[in-house]
């Protein structure tokens, strides 16, 4: 049964500190209010994988640069060192972590498989070429120590195939005819001879509707995807056969429900991309983060490919194939900051209550928006983030409102391999802490209120905490985990956890992620600006039988 707290109204009071500063007194106002979560535990709205969490490693050379940055160094699938220490606890500590190879630069790249016959060539920046790079050359070599990498590292792989290989690049800037699938054979052929192991083969990067740089039709796509599903089945022949991934580009529409109704045998996964914040020089990226309203504009998107596919004679599910930000020029690097990780984990929230199965982080390390900073490989903010997520949140979602003010998100899923349910609040006002009382609502609480009803009665029952507060123990104290950034500056690429600095040790050890405990029977608080998991073990619902 769930937690007995009743429902409580808003209250606000102020609290004034005062700072003494030479001859300057300056007087900071802090706002208090109360709100409540109500968890809806009778049944699950959605679920998610296990390995929810996934990450992009990338193709761009040292050359890539934006807004006079040149912010990829030696992030590249190709230069990457694979034998850093911190690097591969980083990719371990997830157990595992879904790690996409892909972006921009698939489509222009040739496996040196013999088939076709050429020179292996490294990318070469040239403006005149489409994306600002010639065509560039996997070498099997290199193919080899990624895939000695991953085995390591205990990751979960997809392998974006190059899309426009035999296409013509037409005058209205489309590209058409068939993909010349044969490069692309003959890697799944190699890659099975190894006996690497591989999670999905994912066609194309974002030519999905207008495209990026340019685009493909829907029909042609399909016949693509219909071609690629039938080259794994004829080299796997039915024995540990990856997944087959479309389109990986910018959600439109019409577009992706040509693709999904002429491919319902063909296609396993539908992803779309997500660069909802726009680009890093708009000065109003911070004000994004931060408005409620804004955030809550991509559900739209989400709730329209729910739609498409349940509307469709297909078994495919949704994915976000990547996602993220760019920088803002104008205050440091956002999105290697703490302020990010309120985006990012209402991205990971909001996307898992349409029935989103996996998020794609672009990028695990490289472009100035990486979970690993590019040049040290030490964690910035949003790792810590992903991996509170990856080992508290289950697979189970539940609705779950709350009452208070509109700066404070919540979700919540049934504990990770525990039991109970994980909260994540996060609250975007840096002048209001809230408390937070916990409800939820049951099959039984429904009928208690029912009845309740037909005698006339106003009050409203809940399902009461397991246990009750004599058998109060550690088996079901709340878990709780705070995160906050360093001096309170959102700009900070430090995060604190319960008041404790995030770092790696001299060894390259991830740092234990370690919750204080707390009563479940008393509020939660949340502080200014900052974001809290909590796992309360006692609340038991139906949906997390």
């Amino acid at each position: 049964m769930g937690s007995l707290f009743q429902m409580m109204g808003l209250f606000c009071f102020w609290i004034f500190f005062i700072f003494n500063f030479g001859n300057v007194v300056t007087v900071v106002s802090q706002s208090v209010e109360e709100g409540t979560v109500l968890v809806d535990g009778r049944v699950g709205i959605a679920s998610i994988d296990d390995d929810f969490i996934c990450a992009t490693l990338d193709w761009w050379p040292p050359e890539k640069c934006d807004y006079g940055t040149c912010s990829w160094g030696h992030a590249s699938l190709l230069n990457l060192d694979l034998y850093n220490n911190l690097f591969l606890n980083a990719v371990k500590a997830f157990s595992p972590l879904k790690i996409r190879l892909g972006g921009t630069l698939q489509d222009k790249v040739i496996y040196e498989t013999g088939d076709p016959q050429e020179p292996c060539h490294q990318f070469v920046k040239n403006t005149t070429n489409m994306f600002g790079f010639t065509n560039g050359c996997l070498p099997m070599w290199r193919w080899d120590q990624l895939n000695k990498f991953f085995r390591k590292a205990g990751a979960v792989i997809i392998f974006g195939l190059n899309a426009l290989n035999g296409r013509i690049l037409a005058s209205d800037g489309s590209s058409v005819g068939p993909w010349d699938s044969r490069n692309a054979a003959s890697l799944i052929r190699y890659t099975v001879n190894k006996g690497y192991t591989m999670y999905a083969w994912e066609l194309g990067n974002e030519l999905s509707g207008n495209g990026v740089g340019t685009r493909v039709t829907a029909a042609q796509y399909a016949s693509d995807v219909i071609q690629l599903h039938s080259i794994v089945k004829d080299i796997y022949g039915g024995v540990n056969e990856p997944l087959i991934i479309a389109p990986g580009g910018f959600f439109d529409a019409n577009w992706y429900k040509e693709l999904v109704d002429k491919t319902p045998n063909s296609l396993d996964i539908v992803t779309h991309h997500i660069y909802n914040l726009g680009p890093g020089v708009d000065t109003h990226l911070v004000d994004k983060i931060l408005d409620p309203t804004y955030l809550d504009g991509e559900a739209k998107t989400f709730s329209s490919l729910k739609n498409i596919l349940k509307s469709s004679a297909t078994s495919a599910t949704a994915w976000v194939g990547e996602a993220g930000g760019a920088y803002n020029s104008g205050h440091n690097l956002v999105t290697n900051a703490f302020i990010f990780s309120f985006w990012y984990l209402d991205q990971l929230g909001m996307s898992s209550t349409y029935n989103t199965k996996t998020y794609c982080r672009q990028t695990l390390i490289g472009g100035n928006y990486g979970l690993l900073n590019t040049t040290t490989f030490v964690p910035n903010p949003d790792y810590y983030s992903a991996l509170l997520w990856h080992r508290l949140m289950g697979r189970t979602v539940l609705l779950t409102s709350f009452s208070g003010t509109k700066k404070l998100r919540a979700y919540s899923h049934c504990a990770k391999q525990s039991q109970g349910i994980t909260l994540l609040l996060i609250n975007l006002d840096g002048n209001t802490t809230v408390h937070i009382r916990v409800t939820t609502e049951t099959t039984t609480s429904v009928r208690l209120r029912t009845l309740k009803h037909k005698h006339k009665s106003t009050r409203t029952r809940f399902a009461r905490v397991s246990g009750g507060t004599k058998s109060l123990n550690a088996i079901n104290m709340r878990e709780e985990y705070h995160l906050r950034a360093k001096d309170g500056d959102l700009y900070s690429q430090t995060m604190l956890l319960n008041g404790k600095i995030l770092a790696v040790n001299s060894f390259g050890d991830i740092p234990p992620l370690e919750p204080i405990n707390g009563n479940p029977w008393d509020p939660i608080t949340v502080d200014p600006y900052s974001i809290v998991f909590a796992h309360i073990p006692s609340i038991d619902v139906p949906a997390c039988k």
